[in-house]
């Protein structure tokens, strides 16, 4: 029996007043999350340091509420740019990708462009996947961009 899986994508974008430095100083390091994602991220921490530490490439941060954290490693780390994580926790979503792209703006702000993907693990399940994944992106969309700014 050969199971038909889609894959699907989401693409959250917003612009902050903050700095691109700033912006990448919350989100590279994976300790820090449930300072600026609470109460939705209740623990963050950081299980393995990345290159550069502690989020660069081969980081491993755990975010969560406890019992349930889920690992994301660093794929590709590019400082005050762009962070690339993939899920490493098994879920209904298979292959999931992060990307989190920063743009500085002439007037000192910053665009970000964040984009997930992944292939559903059981067939049909994936626009609710989605769905989900949407709305959680915004949320911490935005609860980035506010601490980023404060």
């Amino acid at each position: 029996m050969v199971m038909n899986r889609q894959s699907y994508a989401v693409e959250v974008t917003a612009s902050s007043r903050a700095d691109a430095a700033t912006i990448f100083a919350l989100v590279a390091d994976g300790a820090r999350w449930s300072e600026w994602a609470g109460p939705v991220i209740a623990h963050s921490s950081m299980e393995r340091l990345g290159d550069p530490a502690p989020g660069g490439v081969g980081g491993v941060r755990l975010l969560g509420r406890k019992p349930v954290l889920v690992r994301e490693e660093t794929l590709e780390y590019e400082q005050d740019r762009r962070h690339v994580y993939a899920l490493r926790t098994p879920s209904p979503m298979k292959d999931y990708r992060g990307e989190i792209t920063l743009t500085p703006r002439e007037d000192g702000g910053t665009d970000v462009v964040w984009r997930a993907s992944f292939t559903e693990l059981v067939p049909g399940t994936g626009p609710v996947l989605r769905f989900g994944l949407n709305k959680g992106i915004q949320l911490l969309s935005r609860k980035l961009l506010s601490a980023a700014q404060r």
